[in-house]
């Protein structure tokens, strides 16, 4: 049989919604300067409420905040234009400028003041005139009908160890304040789409648990105010990334569970955080950073049945089919470079007689469905001891099996 282009487009559009085609053919070693793009939690101009965070200005380079009798008269001129630019009805004071991971170059953050009683705030990324995402309006069910009092603090980093730039707001409506925290999605220099996306359950744990209620705090609560790549060890870390995993847990929907297994041949175990039957995440540690090598891939469902390791192999496994079983695709990776998971191969095996070679099993091939069998990579067929020889010998299944108390025991902690 010759190339087979149309069952191989079925193929990637699988792999892309699970998640691993992301980091597919990538051995370079990540580019460093953008770690400062994801955390921007000094960006000039933002309310910082910290003093830590100010004197972390200052060693930054930023503008003194002491600037004479000049200051206050050139800061409404500053406002000012920033209204102009954006309407009446932005919140100047918390308008601006910044680089996130998601963009390659400076976008604007802009949020308006909402435009009905009970309503969330309208906010925006913008770039030259051009609002290249929205968010969605939030406002929590037991705050509905409040009137919006003010947006008292914003801040740019990245909450959730995904290595890209997160956005967190501490709002007050009426005499309530709550915190809304938005995770990026997407890529500066991809084509995937560059949004963010409102991570309720966390933000209403955050409003409950976090007193006094400020940024600082957010992050003092989540990582004892380490960012990304200062923490000690891997058990410091990981508790940081479970605590976060537990309170982004909807309970009601999900089962959490968390283990710790050794995917790759360092002494140095890998984090499982695990929605049982839905999803699952893997972190690993190196050199002070947490990265997330699985970042909430799904199965379960679509003939997704979940993903599995060689222990200490370094080669992880996932099987997917379509079609009843009449087409399998298995997916082989490894670990790179401490930081991101690559496909090593992606075996397309079809269990048909595909006749006609249209990459589906017609009516009239389903009589061979279990008489045949033929595998490919990249479209060229391969033998079956050529599939074979990817498996490297016992798998297990990379799934959840602790509670977060367990696993903070586990950790030490």
């Amino acid at each position: 049989m010759g190339k087979r282009n149309s069952a191989l487009a079925v193929l990637t559009a699988a792999l892309s919604v699970a998640g691993i085609l992301t980091a597919c053919g990538s051995e370079e070693e990540p580019e460093k300067e953008r770690k400062d793009v994801v955390d921007q939690i000094d960006q000039q101009g933002q309310s910082i409420e910290d003093g830590d965070y100010q004197e972390e200005q200052s060693d930054a380079g930023e503008q003194d905040t002491d600037l004479g009798s000049d200051s206050g008269e050139s800061s409404r001129e500053d406002l000012d234009r920033i209204r102009e630019q954006f309407g009446e009805t932005c919140i100047a004071e918390q308008t601006f400028e910044v680089e996130l991971s998601e963009y390659p170059e400076p976008v604007w953050f802009v949020p308006r003041s909402p435009s009905q009683t009970g309503q969330g705030l309208e906010i925006q990324i913008m770039q030259n005139g051009e609002v290249l995402t929205e968010f969605d309006a939030y406002v929590p069910d037991a705050l509905a009908g409040e009137n919006f009092t003010s947006l008292d603090a914003v801040s740019f980093y990245d909450v959730n160890f995904d290595n890209r730039t997160d956005i967190v707001l501490i709002e007050t409506f009426g005499n309530s304040s709550f915190a809304a925290v938005y995770c990026g999605v997407g890529e500066a220099g991809t084509d995937d789409p560059r949004y963010f996306v409102l991570y309720k359950a966390l933000s209403e744990a955050l409003s409950e648990q976090v007193n006094p209620l400020t940024v600082t705090e957010i992050r003092n609560f989540i990582s004892g105010g380490k960012r990304n790549g200062e923490f000690d060890s891997y058990q410091e870390a990981y508790e940081a990334v479970a605590r976060l995993c537990d309170m982004e847990t909807e309970e009601e929907i999900y089962d959490m569970a968390y283990d710790l297994i050794y995917v790759d041949e360092d002494d140095v175990p890998e984090l499982v955080a695990c929605h049982q039957g839905y999803s699952v995440s893997l972190y690993t540690y190196w050199d002070g950073a947490v990265y997330a090598l699985m970042d909430d891939w799904g199965y379960g469902a679509m003939g997704n049945a979940g993903y599995a390791y060689a222990p200490r192999r370094n080669n992880i496994v996932n099987d997917n089919s379509d079609y009843a079983g009449a087409i399998l695709y298995t997916t082989y990776m490894a670990v790179s470079n401490h930081q991101s998971v690559d496909v090593i191969a992606c075996i397309e095996t079809f269990n048909f007689d595909d006749v006609n070679q249209n990459g589906y099993p017609d009516e009239e091939e389903l009589d061979s469905m279990g008489m045949y069998g033929v595998s490919y990579i990249d479209g060229v067929e391969i033998t079956a001891e050529e599939a074979a020889s990817y498996k490297v010998g016992d798998y297990e299944w990379i799934e959840g099996s602790m509670t977060f108390a367990e696993l903070l025991a586990a950790l030490g902690r």
